[in-house]
């Protein structure tokens, strides 16, 4: 069978749920209603969006939950089902301060909460994963931020590329899930939105598509060969 347009791209989503000073999390009401939003707007061919779920706002709370949809890609590319094409992550999360979206190009080995999480802990200047060695080390997402930026301005939303994502729980999940995504060969990425009250639902759910179709119109075929 010959190759008709690029391989298909999986995307896996998440967000969270309420956290501390922000009693409704946005990204929970994106991640929830994603699925029924892009069945209306209509999917590109290539694009298959997968499991969309949201975490509880907290660090090794979280874990369990993180590590059991992460692996259930691998098991789903162990099977055949998505072997042939790219499979990314995007996890989403609420930034009450931020004026704009903002596309993370890492992640800190640090938990430091400035507050504690929605399970009571309150790590201070703790390494994510200890045998990573100190928590200045840092991951990358290997996703090129920056192209995907100019490409979501050009369609007219305020987006920036961020070298911070924080050291709460934003952080801790995004370096665990990088940690993860090089391991196994799939690709991660961390997005950090406003609440409704700084940018509608509306804008934020047709944000939110319009990068799920820049993912999906990349060509990731000449990476893996």
């Amino acid at each position: 069978m010959g190759s008709e347009g690029p391989p298909a791209v999986t995307i896996h989503v998440t967000g969270f749920k309420k956290f501390h000073g922000v009693a409704e999390n946005p990204t929970e009401k994106i991640v929830s209603n994603l699925k029924s939003f892009m069945e209306k707007r209509g999917l590109p061919k290539n694009l298959i969006l997968g499991s969309c779920t949201v975490l509880e706002a907290a660090g090794e709370g979280a874990l369990g939950t993180l590590y059991e949809v992460l692996e259930s890609t691998i098991g789903d590319r162990a099977n055949g089902s998505s072997v042939q094409g790219q499979v990314i992550w995007i996890h989403f999360g609420a930034s009450s301060g931020l004026t704009r979206f903002a596309l993370e190009n890492q992640a800190v080995n640090e938990a430091t909460f400035a507050c504690p999480d929605e399970l009571g802990w309150k790590p201070q200047r703790v390494p994510i994963v200890p045998s990573d060695g100190s928590i200045s080390r840092t991951r990358e997402t290997t996703l090129p931020v920056n192209e995907f930026t100019k490409t979501l301005r050009k369609i007219g939303y305020d987006v920036m590329p961020s070298d911070d994502a924080g050291r709460f729980i934003c952080n801790y999940v995004y370096y665990h899930s990088l940690r993860f995504a090089e391991q196994h060969g799939i690709k991660s990425l961390f997005v950090h939105v406003p609440l409704f009250l700084t940018i509608d639902e509306e804008v934020q759910m047709h944000f939110v598509a319009s990068l799920l179709e820049v993912l999906a119109s990349l060509n990731y075929e000449q990476q893996f060969i």
